[in-house]
């Protein structure tokens, strides 16, 4: 799923995403146009996975 994609169901899925990781805080989980990466990174360093685990789990929920 592309960027966007997740752009446009973020709420969604941030919803999701704390429910698995509880510890991730609205910070941890801000959408920024032009900052996927950054997000990306964030998840990455809390759920101790790779980038492309972290895409394809987003991808899934």
């Amino acid at each position: 799923m592309s960027n966007l994609t997740w752009k446009g169901r973020w709420n969604e899925l941030k919803g999701k995403v704390k429910q698995q990781y509880a510890d991730l805080t609205d910070d941890d989980l801000l959408y920024a146009e032009g900052k996927e990466d950054e997000l990306l990174g964030k998840l990455q360093q809390k759920t101790g996975k790779t980038k492309e685990e972290v895409e394809s789990w987003l991808d899934k929920l």
